[in-house]
């Protein structure tokens, strides 16, 4: 079967479960926004893993939802599937003069640059008008740095970005010594931009970096909680940081 009698597939059935599904006839645009968010999450979760067997999965679901929300659009009068996929192909055609025309751009940096004048010239009043308001904080502080990178606005060198950072820290070190908690939120959080900041110029993926660090915290908690000799409620901090420490070196356990 060809990937074109599979999408066929996909969205004949779409398109019998709509007609004849008391619960998907009942589903909106409203009703699926959660629904698909999770099945997004899930790829995601599975693309951390790298775990190839459900990529594939959670693709097909995520695939699904977007067929359906297709129909949704068709039914409503809106637009057709074959609209979204026309439209879709116009912009990449629009947005690649590299590719489908004469413009050049030998690296990343040059189709990124480009991309955003395109854009800007598509009617956008902002280059920061791309980034979801609905995005996760942290996802968003690096899309709006990445995209005013674009245009310049950003540090020239490395060091510029780790000194700003350490003058962020300063600042928010001077204001711990205060009982005024907005102040505090607004200096952390001005901590977290600034090493958001520094993870673009080191090459780092923030979001992988701080997931990678959530499972490892979850991995050795939970060798704390298996390994206790009584309830953690019952043990002092010392006794659960010495589980915490052969949980970092399991090979140890054995001497």
């Amino acid at each position: 079967m060809s990937y074109t009698d599979a999408f066929d597939r996909l969205k004949n059935i779409m398109d019998e479960l709509r007609d004849q599904c008391p619960w998907d006839r009942k589903q909106t645009i409203h009703s699926l926004r959660n629904l698909s968010i999770e099945e997004v999450y899930e790829l995601v979760d599975a693309i951390t893993r790298e775990d190839w067997t459900n990529i594939k999965e959670e693709l097909g679901d995520v695939m699904l939802h977007l067929l359906f929300y297709a129909r949704l659009g068709t039914e409503a009068g809106h637009f057709t599937l074959e609209e979204v996929l026309n439209t879709q192909c116009e912009k990449l055609i629009r947005r690649h003069p590299h590719i489908y025309g004469d413009v050049k751009a030998d690296t990343e940096e040059q189709v990124k640059q480009n991309w955003e004048k395109i854009k800007m010239t598509e009617g956008k009043k902002s280059v920061l008008q791309g980034v979801p308001a609905g995005l996760p904080a942290l996802i968003k502080a690096l899309r709006m740095q990445d995209k005013a990178a674009q245009v310049g606005f950003q540090w020239d060198r490395t060091e510029e970005v780790w000194s700003k950072l350490k003058e962020e820290m300063a600042e928010l070190e001077a204001e711990m010594h205060t009982l005024d908690q907005d102040a505090l939120e607004n200096e952390f959080g001005d901590v977290l931009f600034s090493l958001i900041n520094l993870a673009r110029y080191l090459h780092i993926d923030p979001e992988n970096a701080l997931e990678r660090v959530n499972q490892k915290f979850k991995a050795r908690f939970q060798y704390i909680e298996s390994n206790a000799p009584k309830k953690l409620e019952d043990m002092t901090l010392a006794e659960m940081d010495k589980l915490w420490n052969e949980a970092k070196h399991p090979s140890s356990d054995q001497k």
